[in-house]
């Protein structure tokens, strides 16, 4: 029984090996594994961040400043082609907020001039200014005298909108010396001719446009002329400006202005009269502004006492990118006021107007601007002018010491104008511009009486040490036509008049100054018969103070 255990033993684990050895040996292998572990990041640790405070710094930055020469350029106007009475030869009058100048010469006895400012400077200006000057020179009667005082000042809200007025008041007076023979027998009193003018004007404009890119500047100017004539001559002038600008984007603009200038002229005595010379016009146009090109196209209806005309308003410039030259085309018309108080700034001498008709004028045009470094700059224009009604003036033939008008009903005009200028800073400048007038197609006159063909204007002005300025200026020009006392034609004598001038300083507060005028002593008639002041010297003092910062 014991064996029989034994060999049943070894028979069960031959089977069991042969079982494991009959096992797929191609089957892979693979291994299982069950877990619940999850990993889990430990967190991170935080900087925290504190702000420190700047250090003081005390010391004093060195700030450099490279500010280049500027030019400016302005948009070309169209200038009045009219007689100019000879201007009183004055230094330019250096700016101080308060001053007082006074003089003496050969000729000017005595000169006073004198400005006061008032306000905070920032939104209140209150100017007040007077002048007043008596000349006379070695002809018999040749005298002349000015008084002028005035106040301006000038508001802006804390809306933005800025008022502007100014009122004044002048008196000249003039002597009608002009006669011949010279041994004709007047009094002094007889041959006075007194100018007086008082006159107000108010302007608002805002500063910055509206929300609605809107800007307008209104203003209103009214005066009040009267002569001293034993048929007392009286006048008054209001001028409405009405003009508004509305812009879209950058590049368009819409402007329309609408302008009403009305004159009311009265005589008295045995010629009793009274003349109105109104005159309205409207100026819509459309603007169109890019860094090349400037185009204003518009026109201009018009009604001259009750005549309607439609007058061109049209104007470009193209420029290069650099804006060192630009090219300017134009088709404009305008009105040049027929009033007695224009027709005695004009010539003084004149006699009362017995009527008063507007100027109408239309010009071509084509010129050139630019400049060619930071200093120098320069324009020319070529114009072609037509004018209706044009005053000229002419002597009466009594004795020719007044001057009457005439109205020349068509003239044709070619005008040749050039400039030049030179600027370094506000140390030195020099300037000078040609006028070149040629008078055509006239159609009752024989010469356009009065009109200045040629004309040539100099000046310099020059800071030559801290406190010395020199400068001189020069007026030439080629003489007008006149009509003699036989209706016939005659040519004017050339002018040339070379002043120069000085100014320097001598305190803080007290400069003095001197000027000579006429060096060449060149007694020249700019109108026939009225023989200039030769060769004169008037010198003096000025006394500033309070002067702004």
């Amino acid at each position: 029984m014991k064996n029989s255990g034994k060999i049943l033993l070894i028979l069960a684990i031959l089977v069991a090996a042969s079982q494991s050895q009959a096992q797929d040996t191609t089957r892979k292998k693979s291994i299982d594994i069950t877990s619940t572990f999850k990993p889990v990041l430990r967190e991170a640790s935080k900087i925290n961040f504190n702000a420190a405070p700047p250090v003081v710094d005390s010391s004093r930055p060195t700030l450099n400043y490279n500010i280049p020469s500027q030019n400016l350029f302005f948009a070309y106007q169209p200038a009045e082609l009219k007689p100019v009475a000879l201007s009183i030869d004055s230094l330019n009058a250096w700016q101080y907020s308060n001053f007082i100048k006074v003089g003496v010469g050969n000729v000017h006895l005595p000169y006073i001039k004198a400005g006061f400012s008032f306000g905070d400077g920032k939104s209140t200006y209150f100017n007040v200014f007077a002048e007043h000057y008596t000349s006379n020179g070695d002809l018999k009667f040749q005298k002349h005298s000015l008084t002028k005082v005035g106040a301006a000042a000038t508001y802006i809200t804390p809306k933005h909108l800025e008022w502007n007025g100014k009122l004044g008041f002048v008196s000249d007076n003039y002597y009608l010396y002009g006669f011949r023979p010279e041994t004709l027998p007047f009094e002094k009193k007889d041959l006075k001719q007194n100018f007086q003018t008082i006159e107000g004007v108010v302007h608002l404009r805002n500063t910055i446009p509206t929300e609605f890119g809107l800007t307008y500047h209104p203003s209103l100017r009214v005066s009040v002329f009267s002569d001293n004539k034993s048929n007392k001559g009286n006048e008054s002038n209001s001028v409405l400006d009405l003009p508004l600008e509305k812009t879209f984007g950058k590049m368009f603009a819409f402007t329309l202005g609408a302008t009403a200038d009305l004159t009311s002229y009265q005589v008295g005595g045995n010629a009793k009269f009274t003349r109105q010379n109104n005159l309205y016009y409207i100026s819509p146009a459309v603007l169109l502004k890019t860094p090349n090109v400037y185009i204003h196209g518009g026109l201009r209806p018009s009604w001259d006492n009750k005549v309607f005309t439609m007058l061109p308003n049209v104007m470009a410039d193209i420029t290069t990118n650099d804006q060192r030259f630009t090219f300017q085309l134009g088709w404009i018309g305008y009105y040049n006021k027929g009033s007695y108080q224009r027709f005695a700034g004009i010539n003084p001498w004149l006699a009362q107007p017995d009527s008063l008709f507007n100027t109408r004028v239309q010009e071509r045009y084509a010129g050139f601007k630019g400049s060619v470094s930071n200093h120098f700059s320069y324009s020319a224009k070529v114009g072609f002018q037509q004018f209706r009604n044009t005053p000229l003036f002419v002597n009466d033939t009594i004795d020719g010491k007044t001057f009457l008008i005439k109205y020349e009903p068509r003239m044709e005009v070619l005008q040749l104008h050039g400039e030049v200028e030179y600027t370094q800073g506000e140390q030195f400048s020099a300037s000078a511009s040609l006028n070149f007038n040629q008078f055509t197609k006239l159609q009752r006159e024989k010469k356009a009486w009065g009109m200045i063909p040629l004309e040539l204007n100099a000046g310099v002005r020059w800071q030559l040490l801290k406190d010395l300025w020199l400068r001189a200026d020069l007026w030439a020009w080629d003489g007008a036509q006149y009509q003699g006392e036989n209706g016939e034609a005659y040519k004017g004598e050339t002018g040339f008049d070379l002043n120069t001038g000085a100014e320097f300083r001598i305190t803080k507060n007290f400069n003095l100054w001197i000027q000579l005028n006429n060096i060449l002593n060149n007694k020249y008639e700019r109108w026939h018969q009225y023989e200039t002041f030769g060769f004169n010297i008037l010198g003096g003092i000025t006394y500033s103070f309070n002067q702004r910062k």
